[in-house]
Formats: C-alpha cells, sequence, structure tokens
C-alpha cells in the first residue's frame, strides 16, 4: 500500500509540474489574457487526469462514442500540454540569450570604442617617431655646427605639434581607462552568464562538435523535445498505473476472503423429493436462521443436511 501511495505521489507531482509548465507556456502565448487562460489550462490538466483514470476503470462498459471522445480528448489535451511546457522553457531560453546579447552587445560597443582610443594613440606616436626621424635625418646628414643647430630649430618648430600630440595621447588614455570602468561590471555578467549556460555548450560540443550560437540553439531545441516527450506522457501513465495496482489490490482483498456456500431455505413437498435452494456469499450465515420445517427433517437426506449446518447428522435422525 506504501508503494501504491508513492506511485500516486509520483503521478500528482509530475503532473503537476508538467500543468504548472503548460500553463505558464499557455500565458505567454495568450499573454493578454493570463487570468482566464490560466484557469482554462489548469481545469483542463485535472480534466485529463480524471478522464484517464475513469477511461481505464471503465474501458469494457463505457459507451464507444463516449470511450473514443475521452481517449481523443487525453490525446488532444497531452499535445497542448507538451506545446505549452515547450513555450515556457523556449521562453525562458530566449530570455537568457536576450540578456546575454544584450551585455555582449554593450560590451562589444565598449571593445570598440577603447579600440578606436588605442589607434588614435598609436597614430599620435607614430607622428611623434616621424618628427624624431625629421630631427634625426638632419643630424645625420650634417656633422658642422650648423646642422646640429638646423636639428635644434626643426626639433623647437616641432614643439607646438608635440605637445599637441601628447595631450592627445594622454586624452586617449583618458578615455580609454573610464571605457574600462564602464566595461568591469558588463564583462563581469558575461562571464557570470557564460557560466550559466556553459553547460548546454558542453552538450552543443559533444552532439555537434561545436558550441556556436546556431549550435546552440539546436542543442536546447533538442533537450526540450526529449523532456515534452516524457514529461506529460509519464504524468498521464503513472496516474494510469496507479489505478492499475489500487484495482489489483482491491481484487486481490476480496479475492483471498473464503467464500462460504450457505443454505438458506429447505422445502419439502409430500410428493416430490426434497428441494434444495442456496446461494453463495461471502458471510456466513447462522444455521440458526435456516429455515426448515422439523416435522419433515427426516426427510431430508443426511448428505443435505450435512451440507446445510457443516457437521455430521447422526445415523437415528437420518
Amino acid at each position: 500500500m506504501i508503494f501504491i501511495g508513492l506511485l500516486f505521489l509520483s503521478a500528482f507531482a509530475v503532473s503537476a509540474c508538467a500543468a504548472w509548465f503548460s500553463v505558464a507556456g499557455l500565458i505567454s502565448i495568450f499573454s493578454s489574457a493570463p487570468l482566464a487562460t490560466g484557469l482554462m489550462g489548469g481545469s483542463l490538466e485535472l480534466a485529463k487526469l480524471v478522464a484517464a483514470s475513469w477511461l481505464y476503470r471503465n474501458w469494457n462498459d463505457a459507451p464507444r462514442a463516449l470511450k473514443y471522445y475521452f481517449s481523443t480528448s487525453v490525446v488532444i489535451l497531452s499535445i497542448i500540454t507538451s506545446l505549452g511546457i515547450f513555450g515556457y522553457l523556449s521562453k525562458a531560453h530566449l530570455d537568457q540569450a536576450a540578456i546575454t546579447g544584450q551585455s555582449t552587445g554593450q560590451l562589444a560597443i565598449l571593445d570598440e570604442k577603447i579600440k578606436t582610443q588605442k589607434e588614435n594613440i598609436d597614430a599620435n606616436r607614430k607622428a611623434l617617431k616621424q618628427l624624431d626621424e625629421a630631427v634625426d635625418q638632419v643630424m645625420g646628414r650634417s656633422e658642422s655646427e650648423k646642422g646640429a643647430e638646423r636639428a635644434v630649430s626643426i626639433r623647437k618648430s616641432q614643439t607646438q605639434e608635440r605637445s599637441r600630440l601628447q595631450t592627445e595621447i594622454q586624452t586617449y588614455q583618458a578615455t580609454i581607462g573610464l571605457l574600462n570602468e564602464e566595461r568591469a561590471p558588463l564583462a563581469q555578467d558575461v562571464r557570470r552568464i557564460e557560466a550559466e549556460v556553459g553547460p548546454i555548450k558542453y552538450v552543443a560540443e559533444l552532439i555537434y562538435g561545436d558550441s556556436t550560437e546556431d549550435l546552440i540553439g539546436r542543442a536546447v531545441r533538442l533537450i526540450i523535445m526529449s523532456l515534452i516527450f516524457v514529461f506529460d506522457p509519464m504524468a498521464i501513465l503513472l496516474v494510469i498505473a496507479g489505478n492499475m495496482s489500487l484495482m489489483a489490490r482491491h481484487k486481490l482483498l476480496f479475492e483471498d476472503e473464503p467464500k462460504q456456500k450457505t443454505f438458506t431455505e429447505v422445502e419439502i413437498h409430500d410428493s416430490t423429493p426434497a428441494v434444495f435452494k442456496y446461494e453463495e456469499v461471502q458471510d456466513e450465515v447462522d444455521p440458526e436462521e435456516v429455515k426448515i420445517n422439523k416435522k419433515d427433517v427426516h426427510r431430508i437426506p443426511p448428505e443435505i443436511l450435512d451440507r446445510v449446518f457443516h457437521k455430521n447428522v447422526p445415523k437415528n435422525e437420518a
């Protein structure tokens, strides 16, 4: 009996989870009427289980039209439940992917800005290097003092340009620092989300050999389809299995009780042999309640008396 209780408990637990996912999925599909959709989905989930139980218990006695309608309804409701579960789990994955995509997009924008600032810094440094090369070339082509004076003169003429380039480099570096500060929390969120979706990446790599975004989506759909194929059908079959176990136990209890043949009436007629009537019942009947005409008891065969009173009759009474 404990196992039967566990069987029904498992059936109700799986059914409740399936109903929750299904109703939530239907509400996400018909989001403009959440209360009505939830009431409809919940009542249909309960009706599905009751119909499956009733069909199993009354399959042989149920009218054909009712039997076929209930069977078709259970199958259709199971499909609707599976679609609701698919919608709910798909929405959960899409919401997670949307958060990941948003954070990744913002991170990519910041990375692009940082890259641009670094390119500007490299360009300014290259310009400074060119100014240095111009001075070095003048110094290299002349070994006299005039060459040195000319190089100094050129460097002095580059002072304003050098100052501008160095100022811009410092500005670019400060901008990069601010962008990195803005990037740090986004990068942390992306790492956290990637850690959460890490298992599905391993699943995608196990199935398809890679973990691109498209393959991850295909892996998620495969997992969801596997779940819906066992979720609601398992709930229905557990309910039917519980009914089977309960009915089998009920039948076993009644079959184990001894059945006794109890004689309820004996009629004696003058011109005909004794007529003996009895019926099978489960409760033993008191022999005192058996109706026998005492003046005709000597006419009843001993084997009949023996069967009536469950004891041997003395020979002198026979």
